[in-house]
């Protein structure tokens, strides 16, 4: 019989996945900056230490060095940790942890060992909280080798992706935007996995490829919609894991439309979209483009304070409208 189907926000969804992997193996628990009684600078968390008490729903100090350091030591000896970051932009306090030791770990001890620690980072703009705890920092992790990099952009795509993440062998990293949090979407009930490295196709077409990650796959779908009014038929490829990234999935779907745009939200310069371009130059698809492909990402400035100069730092629907019927349109 099929799992029923809800209607949860992507923070429940979040929640529902942690408690489902938290009641399937007793080796899963939470660790983190105010995720006890307080529920997560978010309320990700919620009323998770209520259910599941002090000893495995554990408030850390402010420390992101040490807390990383714990959840990677733990991990090391057989348990499961789920460590969250209050924003993306604190990784940067534990880099040691993350790029030196839990992800070098299996290959320094000739893989006689694994490092299955899920590391969770609210990211993103859009919440005011200006340059400090507003990036997007995934492309910095996704550069490391012995590191799983994920964004999952629906609520059913959180839970499915963070259970797999929990059951995966390796350090997993997950970048949740911020203000995907309350959006709401089908979820099953129960165990379920989306599996690690394989994009999604939102949305066929045929005379645009749009490779979007995160929060940009809401607004490429809307880009879209707005377009197929004017006659341009767009394929949405929602890339879900950065690294292993799905090369044949994007090298499909350009061989199919001839044209591509890569939207994120981090810094244009060195980001996702730089890898995804080199990747189609590198393989069969180049062939078959018919224009240059075209790199929508952020501003190269720091995440303004002031909501207009925030909204104007990363792409909005508008921009990729642009961008794709000047590409279509040959003006590009």
């Amino acid at each position: 019989m099929d799992a029923m189907v809800r209607e949860l926000s992507y923070a429940q969804a979040i929640q529902e996945a942690m408690a489902t992997a938290m009641d399937m193996d007793e080796r899963v628990f939470l660790m983190g900056e105010d995720i006890g009684v307080y529920g997560g600078a978010f309320q990700v968390t919620g009323d998770l230490v209520d259910r599941y008490g002090a000893d495995r729903v554990l408030d850390t100090p402010i420390s992101e060095l040490g807390g990383a350091g714990v959840a990677v030591g733990a991990a090391l000896t057989g348990m499961r940790p789920i460590f969250e970051f209050q924003f993306s932009d604190f990784a940067t306090l534990a880099m040691e942890q993350i790029v030196n030791q839990a992800a070098k770990m299996r290959f320094m001890l000739g893989g006689e060992v694994s490092v299955p620690v899920v590391m969770r980072f609210p990211a993103g703009s859009g919440t005011g909280a200006a340059a400090q705890h507003s990036q997007s920092l995934e492309a910095w992790l996704g550069h490391v080798p012995g590191l799983k990099v994920i964004q999952p952009s629906t609520p059913h795509d959180a839970k499915g992706m963070l259970l797999a993440a929990v059951a995966d062998p390796d350090p997993v990293m997950i970048f949740e935007h911020k203000l995907l949090y309350k959006m709401k979407g089908p979820v099953p009930e129960g165990y379920y996995t989306v599996p690690i490295g394989k994009a999604d196709i939102r949305r066929e077409g045929r005379d645009l490829t749009i490779v979007a990650t995160s929060i940009m796959v809401q607004k490429a779908l809307d880009a879209a919609a707005a377009l197929e009014a004017e006659g341009i038929d767009v394929e949405v490829v929602d890339l879900r894991t950065i690294r292993p990234m799905d090369k044949q999935t994007v090298i499909d779907s350009v061989k199919k439309t001839s044209r591509l745009i890569c939207v994120y939200e981090a810094v244009k310069t060195l980001g996702i979209g730089a890898e995804v371009s080199a990747m189609i130059a590198e393989s069969e698809a180049f062939d078959y483009l018919d224009a240059p492909i075209v790199r929508l990402g952020g501003a190269e400035t720091p995440i303004p304070y002031n909501p207009e100069l925030e909204k104007a730092t990363v792409p909005q629907v508008p921009d990729i409208v642009t961008a794709a019927r000047d590409l279509v349109k040959g003006v590009r």
